[in-house]
């Protein structure tokens, strides 16, 4: 073979040998932003935890109202007289958003009567707004008290204490937030209280489907507090908008100066009303040297909620008095923490 053949086969084969290199560097390229395109594309729920941690307000309810309430007759008429004037605490409603954030929370849970004043106050909840976004959260729900009942015997006081909410319907929407929740309180036998729950409930479902806003019932004393009844009123009024806010604590029926005198049973509860939850709400009172909460076992419920098939929100609601409020939210985040890895 002549010299110059030699020369012109090596530069065949080096040709070859770069462009199956530069082919190969290709491939690899194309393969792997097609890899990413199809990650890209995957749903956030393929990746994201089936539960998120958020925060109520009222876990902090002395620190913003100063002293313990322990008069609430008083309580609701300064509220409706003068409800700035009952924030004595060391901390500012104002505030939350931030105060959320310190705690690695970025979902609030807000409440009503800390903003009494500012229902129609739109400047308020714009600057409002701004410090969520500074700090990082978002608002999941707003807890309304104190609006009048939506089971109401009277048909007059029942429909005003329906349009009571509208206002914080409106709030939620401004807000970004999914869900404001209620009370299905009133008057009369359980079958009467039910009967006109529904009625309020379907009427303030339908101004809540309109804004996009969820209406939450949760078990909050009375006839509420008994999973059957709370799951039947919630099968009558059958709306897609309307739902539940099961509370691992609160299942007193009825109560006394002494305490409960008649409970149901929260286990039993918690799965009655797991079918129409749209959030959930971890309470808390006092924990053991395992920081387990001693009323409630956080992983037998946790277990019935995601049996259930429920994905969501899990608020922190700490109401005891062995821990300051500060160290209760970070004991319950905590204990929420270690039962979401043992599921």
């Amino acid at each position: 073979m002549t010299k110059y053949n030699r020369l012109r086969l090596l530069k065949t084969f080096m040709v070859a040998v770069a462009t199956a290199f530069l082919l190969s560097c290709t491939s690899g390229s194309q393969s792997s932003e097609k890899a990413s395109a199809e990650e890209a594309a995957l749903p956030e729920t393929a990746t994201a935890p089936d539960f998120r941690i958020s925060l109520a307000q009222w876990s902090l309810h002395n620190s913003f109202f100063g002293p313990p309430i322990k008069d609430w007759a008083w309580f609701g008429k300064m509220l409706n007289e003068s409800p700035d004037s009952l924030l004595r605490g060391e901390l500012n409603p104002d505030d939350f958003p931030a105060i959320a954030a310190g705690y690695g929370v970025n979902v609030i849970e807000l409440v009503n009567t800390f903003y009494f004043s500012k229902a129609n106050d739109k400047a308020y909840w714009t600057a409002f707004k701004a410090k969520c976004d500074e700090a990082g959260v978002t608002v999941g729900l707003i807890m309304c008290d104190a609006l009048g009942n939506i089971g109401d015997a009277d048909a007059d006081a029942r429909t005003k204490a329906v349009e009571n909410h509208y206002a914080w319907v409106d709030i939620a929407q401004f807000l970004g937030a999914q869900t404001i929740r209620v009370n299905a309180a009133g008057q009369g036998t359980a079958e009467e209280v039910a009967a006109n729950a529904v009625e309020g409930l379907k009427k303030l479902g339908e101004y809540g489907a309109s804004k996009g806003i969820n209406i939450v019932v949760e078990n909050h004393g009375g006839y509420s507090s008994n999973g059957t009844w709370l799951a039947g009123v919630m099968k009558e009024v059958d709306m897609d908008n309307v739902g539940t806010l099961p509370d691992f604590g609160n299942f007193c029926i009825k109560g006394g100066p002494d305490g409960c005198v008649e409970d149901y049973d929260r286990y039993q509860g918690i799965a009655d009303l797991m079918p129409y939850a749209k959030g959930v709400s971890a309470k808390s009172h006092n924990f053991d040297e395992n920081g387990n909460e001693v009323d409630s076992d956080y992983l037998r419920i946790m277990k019935i909620v995601k049996e259930s098939g429920f994905k969501g929100n899990v608020g922190i609601e700490y109401e005891g008095t062995q821990l300051s409020e500060d160290e209760g939210i970070k004991a319950t985040k905590a204990l929420l923490e270690k039962v979401f890895q043992s599921l």
